[in-house]
């Protein structure tokens, strides 16, 4: 067996009632879903558990909450003894990822990320910002595109996410701007996103400043796995470089397929996703269809995650 790479999830994998039958049975998921109750001050697990889709999709309860089910998820597979040879989140995601890695405190991740969703959300005003997916044209396209709508606004690419889809960022009018023209240049499918913010654009450097002042404040370990960054696609080992990235992580584009290039460059050809929903599975087959790909959110999908892994390792024992 080759090597294994946990990756985490980032906003917009939430839905209500995740990583409550987990919680249902593992003790190590409910204490995790306590920790995050009594560092926050308020019961994230209610939420998660029994919220509706609209208080779960505020950006200051889906960042937590997320944080939340992926690092139980994390628990209860090092519980069973599967640990991973490198580890990488999407956005959002990179905090589990570190936490994962022995480099953050979950306690303070989740304070942190709790506070990050609050200063984007503040950091532009409602209805001035958007973000747009952009599938059926590469990146080097997309890019075209987003010069040609700015006009004097912000348009960039946000998410890298795969050769087959770009999601943009930006002022709403440029963003709009920036389909439009997508579509003219044959994009398979082209449409305004129904977030909150313009996240990962030079329009966050309101939050990016506040939230630097929190992370430097934050005490980060040295990694026991390394991990590949979103903002460099490239693998980092220390504490200060884990916390650099992330506040540069704000502003600038997740490069999603450049860093699972890295991870299969590296020896990684199992990929498992740790969290609610499948967006990274899906995006990994866009990317490379030869690794495989897995996924724990619940009872079920822990079961077949930790029967592959466990059968893999002895075979190539």
């Amino acid at each position: 067996m080759g090597k294994v790479a946990f990756v985490f999830p980032g906003q917009a994998s939430q839905y209500p009632g995740m990583g409550k039958e987990l919680a249902e049975k593992y003790p190590a998921v409910r204490a995790v879903f306590e920790e995050a109750d009594k560092a926050l001050g308020f019961s994230i697990s209610r939420i998660c558990f029994e919220g509706t889709e609209d208080e779960l999709k505020l950006t200051a309860n889906t960042q937590p909450a997320i944080l939340t089910c992926s690092v139980a998820v994390f628990r209860v597979l090092a519980e069973r003894g599967l640990t991973p040879d490198f580890v990488a989140g999407h956005s959002l995601g990179e905090y589990s990822a570190l936490v994962a890695a022995g480099s953050l405190k979950f306690s303070d991740a989740v304070q942190l990320v709790r506070k990050r969703g609050t200063y984007m959300q503040e950091a532009v005003p409602p209805g001035v910002g958007a973000m747009a997916a952009i599938m059926g044209l590469s990146p080097a396209v997309v890019a075209d595109a987003c010069k040609r709508a700015s006009n004097g606004e912000i348009c960039s690419a946000a998410n890298l996410n795969s050769p087959d889809q770009t999601v943009i960022s930006g002022h709403a009018a440029a963003v709009k701007r920036a389909v439009e023209i997508s579509s003219q240049l044959g994009a398979k499918r082209a449409v305004i996103l129904p977030v909150s913010a313009p996240f990962h654009s030079a329009l966050m450097m309101p939050a990016q400043e506040r939230l630097a002042q929190d992370l430097k404040k934050t005490n980060f370990a040295n990694l026991s796995v390394p991990l590949v960054t979103n903002v460099d696609a490239d693998t980092i080992s220390t504490g200060d470089e884990a916390r650099e990235a992330l506040i540069r992580q704000v502003t600038m584009p997740v490069r999603w397929e450049e860093s699972v290039r890295m991870l299969i460059d590296e020896g990684v050809n199992t990929f498992v996703e740790l969290g609610p929903g499948r967006v990274l599975t899906g995006l990994l087959r866009q990317i490379e269809r030869s690794v495989a790909t897995l996924n724990v959110e619940d009872e079920k999908s822990l079961a077949a995650t930790v029967e592959k892994i466990a059968g893999a390792r002895s075979d190539a024992a």
